[in-house]
């Protein structure tokens, strides 16, 4: 059986913790693991390998968390632009025998009942080598309108509902044969194409096409798709596309400690209260506070007299909203990017294929950035229309180069770039080189990037 791990949500819904280029599946929220890295492990035990479907934007930052797991030998498929998981789905089952069973796994999904989700998957995997479509159905706790719900005749599927209204959702909870739909697919690859094919042949026809055009080899440890390709194949979930029409569905209810993590309310429950239902962090000073959570990586947060709020601290970002009016941070990134702010879109701190950058400050005129160059890789050959830059590095050995010439700089020494002259930052040591980036121009964007040569196959003029 092969794990395909769905990477492709942008995870806004967690803002500020989440941004586009820090989805909340990999945001570290849990002893220091992602909800990427959680999946990993967790189905590591039941299938042979895995095949995870990226953008090509995460591509590395998955790569890293693997890392960090020590696992090698990892399958990526990477989609230059988001389709919805029908194409994403189908694109991984082109990649992978026809026969072999294959577990859909979103990666932000939490599981806490781990020996009851062995059960269900021994079932599921049953039902897949019948012949059948296999999706999990999340027996539901409470009368949710945020999610989908699946109508059950024991494990025949009866019907899909679009999410609910309160007092819709209530009557399904009381039929006690409705499930929350959990994104989560068990079936044999070849099955899946042929239902595809039959019920949305425009999506087998294009992604089938994607996947043919494909810059690597059909044996290579990763599938890059061509992007006019990809924009080509119609937008669909599985679900409209295949599951709400095929006579081959069946239903696994699963009481396995799910969540999806979907929003702060969700997120708030997973999270250790002290008496008073407060989050618990000695960073965190309540006084006659109730039922508050609150999240922060370093600064001391203090609230007095409030009950039921969320506060979310980040450092470029602070979120204060009242519990149960989470879903709204959905109209504050659409006012984000209406102000063409990048709070939406990236961490002061960025994690890029050759390390990470955070910026110290940023105001008109300059920008101040600590730079981490991982060993053995190097930054684009670039060169910049607005801004020229000054090099200083704190630890390791750069190997700089500027024009014609490349040098060694070493701690405490500088270099100058200046506008429009072509360059390039590299680590060719054994440990991280650190250093300090002056910008100094009428524009700092970093959108002002001309690449020349990349060893990731970046884009010019794509961010670094």
């Amino acid at each position: 059986m092969t794990n395909v791990i769905l990477c492709g949500g942008n995870g806004t819904r967690l803002w500020p913790i989440s941004r586009t280029l820090m989805p909340k599946q990999f945001v570290k929220l849990f002893d220091d693991k992602s909800l990427f890295q959680l999946t990993v492990e967790r189905n590591q035990t039941f299938c042979d390998k895995q095949f995870i479907v990226s953008s090509s934007e995460h591509y590395f930052l998955a790569l890293d968390q693997l890392e960090e797991l020590h696992k090698e030998n990892n399958n990526f498929l990477l989609e230059p632009v988001g389709r919805n998981t029908a194409p994403a789905i189908a694109l991984a089952c082109f990649a992978v025998d026809a026969e072999e069973i294959v577990l859909i796994s979103p990666s932000d999904h939490l599981i806490k009942d781990e020996k009851a989700y062995a059960k269900v998957l021994s079932r599921a995997k049953e039902l897949a080598q019948q012949d059948y479509l296999v999706t999990f159905g999340i027996k539901p706790e409470f009368a949710e309108t945020g999610f989908g719900y699946i109508e059950a005749d024991g494990e025949d599927v009866k019907a899909f509902h679009e999410k609910p209204d309160q007092r819709t959702a209530q009557k399904y909870i009381e039929a006690g044969n409705y499930y929350w739909n959990s994104g989560m697919f068990c079936f044999k690859a070849g099955l899946f194409l042929e239902e595809l094919e039959k019920y949305a042949p425009k999506i087998y026809e294009t992604a089938q096409k994607a996947f043919l055009l494909t810059k690597s080899k059909h044996n290579s440890d990763m599938i890059r798709i061509n992007q006019e390709a990809m924009e080509a194949i119609p937008e669909e979930s599985i679900d409209y596309a295949v599951m709400e029409q095929s006579s081959k569905v069946k239903v696994v209810a699963a009481d396995i400690g799910w969540s999806d993590l979907g929003s702060f309310d969700a997120l708030a429950e997973e999270f250790a209260k002290d008496e008073n239902g407060n989050s618990i962090d000695e960073n965190i000073i309540a006084i006659n506070a109730k039922n508050n959570f609150i999240y922060t990586s370093e600064r001391m947060i203090a609230l007095a007299d409030v009950d039921d709020l969320i506060v979310v601290d980040t450092p470029d970002a602070l979120l204060v909203t009242k519990k149960g009016s989470s879903q709204k941070i959905k109209t504050i990134v659409k006012e984000l990017k209406g102000r063409e702010s990048e709070l939406h879109n990236i961490h002061q701190t960025a994690h890029r294929p050759w390390g990470t950058y955070t910026v110290l400050e940023d105001t008109p005129g300059y920008k101040i950035k600590r730079i981490v160059v991982k060993p053995g890789k190097r930054l684009s050959l670039q060169k910049h229309y607005h801004r020229n830059e000054h090099w200083i590095v704190v630890s390791g050995t750069a190997t700089v180069t500027v024009g014609d010439e490349t040098k060694i700089i070493r701690p405490n020494e500088s270099t100058y770039i200046k506008m429009g002259e072509v360059h390039r930052l590299a680590n060719d040591g054994k440990i991280d080189v650190v250093l300090i980036e002056a910008q100094v121009g009428e524009y700092t964007g970093e959108d002002d990037i001309v690449r020349i040569e990349d060893d990731f196959e970046r884009n010019i003029n794509k961010r670094y």
